[in-house]
């Protein structure tokens, strides 16, 4: 269909479909991958952040060669400079007279210490200062020490430094250092490939997926196939209650699995009689963990692929199956050669969908183990949301945590190109060869 074929009514149809999308579904990804590219935390802030100097960066830039030692031991000796910018400063503040009787007698001068600087202002011949808040004050006018001091922009972090006389390129080093802002990087992307942890997330996330994929789709292809043959009253029945773990909430679900391997839950209850200790079934052994992370995800997506499944059994000709009875076909003959045929496309949907999924999703096993024991159920979402916005630290890492989910996000594009290619999607979504 051309372009010119389509009214302007499909396009009002399409419209909200577009914008949900691109909402919902294009600018998350978006922003993940805008956000991956940053060193964006919580100690430098989204919006923005200040400028601040401290004499472990200063050491450091030293080490590197960026600044000279003179300018380093410059820095961290901490000094006061009577100059007439400060004079300034302080005759707006504090008054001309008081200004004018400091210049007259250390004007060009350098006071090493605040507390020389304070008892200077304690003696002035004109009008002494005799509030210590007030000398406190007045003495930071006269501080040419920049560390540890928060200033605003960039424009401040440069005049702070100009009194130290330093070369423009050293200015331009020490102010870049001093930003706690976010800044571009793709420090991200290099420290996933150097941490040890990664490799284990990597791991742990295959043997998720591939263990409770294989029990999802094979379970839920179990399930639909056994209800086929039965009558459609004690299907209905069993799919209903096959169906439970799907529609009760995820907190709900995980506290009756907590309460059924607990160490005085109904396993240890049952097993205490015949001598065995009470313990905590699901996260004593890493063993153990994983067993109770594949049985909590895959009942949940059984029951999902169990009703697609049976839903596609019932578009299945009858004429076929009692045909091959009549031809001596037995139950698993008809499985073999006429039902699993028929559910390709449901197949590939399922093992796509519940992939996808498996990939991106964390919350059962965060709500049952949070990833123990020691990290050994950790998979690759659960990292990015423990490292994104609920770690251990204290420093919530958004950048490494977007680093995270956009490479989950190339993972599934990959897959799927892989599933719709293993399945030859062309033939499947092509229209059938029948005569007319």
């Amino acid at each position: 269909m051309s372009l010119r074929r389509i009214s302007p009514l499909t396009f009002g149809f399409l419209g909200p479909a577009l914008i949900v999308a691109s909402v919902f579904f294009l600018l998350p990804v978006l922003l993940t991958a805008v956000f991956s590219f940053t060193s964006m935390s919580t100690s430098t802030g989204i919006m923005g952040g200040e400028y601040l100097l401290t004499e472990t960066q200063v050491k450091r830039l030293a080490e590197q060669g960026a600044i000279s030692p003179a300018t380093a031991e410059t820095l961290t000796s901490a000094s006061y400079w009577v100059t007439e910018s400060a004079l300034a400063r302080f005759a707006a503040g504090y008054g001309a007279g008081r200004a004018e009787a400091l210049a007259a007698s250390h004007l060009g001068q350098s006071i090493p210490t605040r507390r020389e600087m304070e008892r200077l202002l304690k003696d002035l011949p004109r009008d002494p200062i005799r509030s210590t808040a007030e000398r406190k004050a007045a003495a930071d006018l006269f501080a040419t020490s920049v560390l540890d001091r928060r200033l605003p922009d960039a424009t401040a972090m440069r005049e702070s430094l100009m009194p130290l006389n330093l070369a423009d390129a050293e200015v331009e080093r020490l102010t870049a250092e001093a930003y706690t802002g976010w800044h571009w990087t793709t420090d991200n992307f290099s420290l996933l490939g150097q941490l040890p942890s990664t490799l284990r997330y990597a791991m742990n996330t295959a043997l998720y997926v591939v263990l409770t994929l294989a029990f999802n789709v094979g379970f839920g292809l179990f399930l639909a196939i056994s209800t086929f043959y039965l009558p459609g009253a004690l299907a209905n029945t069993f799919r209903a209650i096959w169906f439970l773990p799907r529609i009760l909430p995820p907190v709900l679900y995980v506290l009756m699995w907590r309460w059924f391997t607990a160490d005085q839950g109904f396993i240890s209850s049952m097993l205490g009689p015949f001598g065995y200790a009470p313990r905590n079934w699901m996260v004593d052994s890493a063993t153990n963990a994983w067993l109770s992370i594949v049985l909590i995800n895959g009942f949940v997506g059984a029951s999902l692929g169990m009703i697609l499944f049976s839903s596609a059994l019932k578009a299945i000709p009858t004429a076929m199956l009692h045909a091959s009875e009549v031809d001596g076909a037995n139950r698993w003959q008809q499985v073999r050669w006429i039902i699993l045929p028929q559910l390709r496309w449901p197949i590939l949907f399922v093992t796509c969908y519940q992939t996808l999924s498996l990939l991106t999703s964390f919350e059962y096993i965060l709500l049952a183990t949070d990833g123990g024991p020691g990290r050994q159920t950790e998979v690759w979402s659960l990292a990015a949301y423990h490292t994104a916005l609920s770690n251990y630290g204290g420093n919530l890492e958004y950048g490494l945590g977007a680093a995270y989910a956009l490479a989950l996000v190339v993972i599934g594009l990959v897959l799927s190109a892989v599933y719709l290619r293993l399945f030859n999607f062309a033939e499947l979504v092509s229209k059938p060869r029948i005569e007319q």
